[in-house]
């Protein structure tokens, strides 16, 4: 089985050390950057090698945020864990809307981060077919869209636009798909999609919410509505 390769960026040398041997012991692959400069340039050169990245907050020059930002650029689907800190909810939302998956407050244990990471290549593989029927809704009809859930494409049948959606999108419009015209409490949407149920990646929920209605905002028969101190309601007029 091929290894997960893992951009590291941590400019702390005993830290990035300890952490390196130890992902290398339970098997991965770790290309290290001890800086934001040197990252920027691996990112430049292509992230098709790369399965994961764990970026540190605070990196002299280029810090890790604005590495998430060119990455995401690149790449949207690609996991992205954060390593900081700093314990400032404002800093770990900002984050998650830059399209950090999750974060890890240091001091950290290196079992607690392989089990992060594995966690994220798990979710990030594409789901063999017969897996997909299991699941249910793969490709469908949505108001005036096509929904290709495995091939991550949103289609508006009126005018012809495709849109490809990240994983996590697709995976979050799949689970509303399913339950259309039906109250989802929030919870159960973090267990399902994200694997817990948390304040921070409740907010990253609420931005995943934004993009969808944007995305569907093209037909009036669809709308994700917020029920208050619950969840949401996708309202499907047929």
């Amino acid at each position: 089985m091929t290894k997960a390769n893992i951009l590291y960026v941590e400019d702390d040398q005993s830290l990035s050390f300890v952490t390196r041997d130890h992902l290398e012991i339970n098997g991965f692959k770790v290309t290290h950057c001890a800086d934001g400069h040197q990252a920027t340039k691996v990112i430049e050169g292509g992230l098709d090698d790369f399965d994961c990245c764990l970026l540190d907050v605070m990196l002299p020059g280029v810090d890790g945020f604005q590495l998430a930002e060119l990455i995401r650029r690149k790449d949207r689907d690609l996991p992205v864990l954060f390593l900081t800190a700093k314990s400032l909810k404002e800093d770990r939302i900002h984050g998650l809307k830059l399209g950090a998956d999750d974060y890890i407050v240091k001091p950290f244990s290196i079992e607690e981060l392989i089990l992060k990471i594995e966690v994220f290549l798990r979710r990030n593989r594409i789901r063999p077919a017969h897996e997909l029927e299991e699941i249910g809704f793969d490709v469908g009809k949505i108001g005036d869209f096509t929904f290709e859930a495995s091939n991550l494409h949103l289609s508006h049948e009126p005018t012809g636009e495709t849109r490809r959606l990240t994983r996590r999108e697709s995976d979050l419009l799949r689970y509303l798909s399913e339950h259309r015209n039906k109250v989802i409490e929030r919870g159960i949407i973090l267990q399902k999609i994200w694997g817990k149920d948390d304040y921070f990646l409740g907010r990253s929920l609420d931005v995943f919410i934004s993009r969808l209605r944007k995305y569907l905002s093209a037909d009036p028969k669809l709308e994700i509505e917020n029920v208050h101190g619950v969840g949401f309601f996708f309202k499907v007029k047929e």
